[in-house]
């Protein structure tokens, strides 16, 4: 059920430590803002030198009170933040929102000062929001202990900046959207961004989470509570672009990071991943209706080929489809439209709505109702003849009334339809774009934008949710060829037979136990195809004691491993591996590998451990997921096998915390099922 928030959000009272009369410091902010409540439960201001605060008698302590305090918030000097955070303790408060800065951002120190705070809150059963905060906000409880102001609404925004929340208010605007809940986030000591999405998650008053986090702390944690959240969590981070999990130390390694890592667990918690505070904006309000596309098939209506022809390749970029519009939708458009109109989608009125702006809503109405359209995308002018200035019809005037009087018929057909209904607009504030958008219909000056929204609301894969990490295995002790090899072996991964072999006399011998064609490997390196470490397709014998009086003499390895040679007839090779990142523990690449993993680039991520269901999507989600099911008369391969290979390698990786990466590569798969051909761990 997670922490009991109660305190925080909707408290018995308030105290505010270092409230002043001095604008210049943030005491003042404030008091000021708590001030709004209007007598909604007891506030007491506090500062060290009496007298008045803001025309209000000031308490010298928190002490002096003379009555419990439920939440004290904390915005005082470094210097004095613990005494101030004990007083508040002995006074009987169950929540701190920390202000005070000076903590785990300045370094070592200050982290071990915040732990101890952070320690003493929770051994007296409190919570402390901060330190190094901005304050939060609950509309719906008439608590401000943030320094602005913000719009009710129904989003709940958790963020690690201040600023991107002023920015986010004003581009909520235009939208009709506003906050139930503003929470800085601060160091996050004691209440967490779990903490508070699970808390907001359950908040009667919050449709929507909206997260910017540049730390995640424990990113799996926070992907398990979005998944379970049963609404809309969108997510703007920093930094996905650093290689910050890269170890290159195997392909694995090299071709995972930070932005692979977050966009899997935003995929398996069903979250929304955005880039920019715009694109955040966009699919909030793409979301605010909670309308769901039952496919992503969409209609684009246009009052001008340019823009008609610029949105559906818009759409089609966001991974939606323009499809042709069917034969019975094409014969109702013609009885609304005129002649020169084009019907089969893009739908282009071709001046029609400068004869008749009512054409725009008759046309939306068949778009509506056709079965072959899943969404409707109107785009071009439609707003510009009620604007106040610039539109060809200018206001007040007939076609004015009359694109007011179809921004209204739009409305009800709207209201009336279950299907997601998307406008761009040259004219977004004209009072006809703004009938629109009071009726939950989002209207965004950029065709982009429009096309992104649509996307947000169109149906994506079941998200998996992030399954548990098993129980811990015993540690691997070394991470050489043979022993990871027979670690996975142990676990259930078929590989070809093997020995491992140190001179010419053990070589021979272990010809005596399995016949060629062999494979001769060179140990104890971490790329033995890049170093000239590997001999495939060993006739016999001799061939296998040539490899090996040449490989021995240019590397001089301490040991090699002869191998039978599998046999790659029909068959595809894919690389498996898993990297421990930091923030969000095991992560899984499945692609298709070989000598070629790193220049194909044709890999996906998801947490690990991963089902072998999981596993059968993530294969068929490769961009060349064809070559599985055979083609130019090869056989298809044994999918299912794969799959089946993939869940016991991710199952062993994530039972192994002491492994930072491990991969099989390649893992070939065949008609008849799945053999490892090579595989190589890096300890921690």
């Amino acid at each position: 059920m997670g922490r009991d928030l109660s305190a925080l959000f909707d408290p018995v009272s308030v105290a505010v430590v270092g409230a002043s009369d001095d604008p210049a410091k943030y005491g003042h902010a404030i008091a000021a803002q708590a001030l709004r409540a209007n007598g909604r439960r007891p506030l007491h201001l506090v500062n060290r030198r009496g007298g008045t605060v803001l025309g209000r008698t000031a308490a010298p302590s928190l002490s002096a009170i003379g009555e419990p305090v439920d939440l004290a918030v904390v915005s005082v000097p470094a210097a004095g933040f613990e005494d101030a955070v004990d007083e508040a303790l002995a006074c009987g408060a169950r929540a701190i929102v920390a202000i005070t800065a000076g903590f785990a951002e300045t370094g070592d120190a200050g982290r071990t000062r915040q732990r101890a705070v952070a320690a003493r809150v929770r051994a007296a059963g409190a919570v402390m929001v901060g330190p190094n905060c901005l304050g939060l906000a609950d509309n719906t409880t008439d608590l401000f202990l943030a320094s602005d102001t913000f719009t009710p609404g129904g989003v709940a925004l958790l963020s690690q900046s201040g600023n991107l929340a002023l920015e986010l208010q004003l581009r909520f605007r235009p939208h009709g959207l506003g906050f139930s809940r503003f929470v800085s986030l601060g160091n996050q000591a004691d209440v967490t961004l779990v903490d508070l999405l699970t808390d907001c998650a359950r908040h009667e008053g919050t449709h929507a989470i909206a997260v910017y986090a540049e730390d995640f702390a424990d990113g799996r944690a926070f992907a398990e509570a979005a998944a379970v959240a049963g609404k809309p969590v969108v997510l703007l981070t920093a930094g996905r672009g650093d290689a910050s999990a890269r170890s290159a130390r195997s392909h694995t390694g090299a071709l995972t990071t930070s932005a692979d890592v977050v966009s899997a667990a935003c995929r398996d918690a069903g979250a929304e991943l955005v880039a920019t505070p715009r694109e955040l904006t966009v699919v909030l309000a793409a979301s605010h209706g909670a309308r769901r596309a039952a496919g992503r098939r969409v209609a684009v209506l246009t009052d001008g080929g340019g823009h008609g022809v610029i949105a559906a390749d818009a759409v089609e970029s966001a991974g939606l489809t323009v499809p042709e519009l069917h034969p019975p939708t094409r014969d109702r458009l013609r009885t609304v439209l005129w002649e020169q109109s084009a019907v089969a989608n893009p739908v282009d009125l071709a001046g029609m709505g400068e004869q008749d702006p009512g054409s725009y809503a008759e046309t939306v109405a068949a778009l509506l109702a056709a079965e072959e359209a899943d969404a409707v995308l109107m785009t071009g002018y439609f707003g510009g003849y009620a604007a106040a200035e610039g539109g060809l019809g200018g206001g007040g005037t007939v076609l004015a009334d009359g694109e007011q009087a179809a921004a209204r018929r739009i409305a009800d057909l709207h209201r009336a339809s279950a299907k997601p209904l998307v406008v761009q607009s040259m004219y977004p504030a004209s009072p006809s774009c703004r009938t629109l958008a009071a009726a939950g219909i989002p209207v965004f000056s950029a065709t982009e934008d429009a096309a992104r929204a649509l996307a947000a609301t169109a149906p994506r894969a079941a998200h998996t949710g992030v399954r548990p990490l098993p129980r811990p295995a015993a540690p691997l002790r070394e991470s050489g060829y043979l022993q990871t090899r027979g670690a996975l072996e142990a676990a259930g991964l078929p590989f070809p037979a093997a020995r491992e072999v140190h001179d010419e006399a053990e070589l021979l011998a272990a010809t005596g136990e399995f016949t060629g064609p062999y494979v001769l490997k060179a140990l104890h390196l971490l790329h033995k195809s890049d170093a000239g470490g590997v001999a495939l397709g060993l006739a016999g014998p001799d061939e296998l004691l040539a490899a090996f009086r040449e490989m021995h003499a240019r590397l001089g390895a301490p040991s090699y491993s002869v191998e039978a040679m599998a046999d790659l007839t029909d068959g595809i090779e894919l690389i498996v591996g898993v990297n421990r990142d930091p923030r969000f523990g095991p992560v899984a690449m499945v692609g298709l590998g070989g000598v070629l993993a790193e220049a194909l680039h044709d890999v996906a991520f998801t947490l690990a451990p991963v089902t072998a269901d999981r596993a059968l999507r993530l294969l068929r989600g490769l961009r060349t997921a064809a070559l599985l099911d055979g083609v130019r008369g090869r056989p298809p391969v044994d999918v299912a096998a794969a799959a089946a290979a993939i869940e016991t390698i991710t199952a062993f990786a994530a039972a192994h915390p002491e492994i930072a990466e491990i991969e099989v590569n390649p893992l070939l798969v065949s008609p008849h099922g799945v053999l490892a051909l090579d595989s190589r761990a890096v300890l921690a």
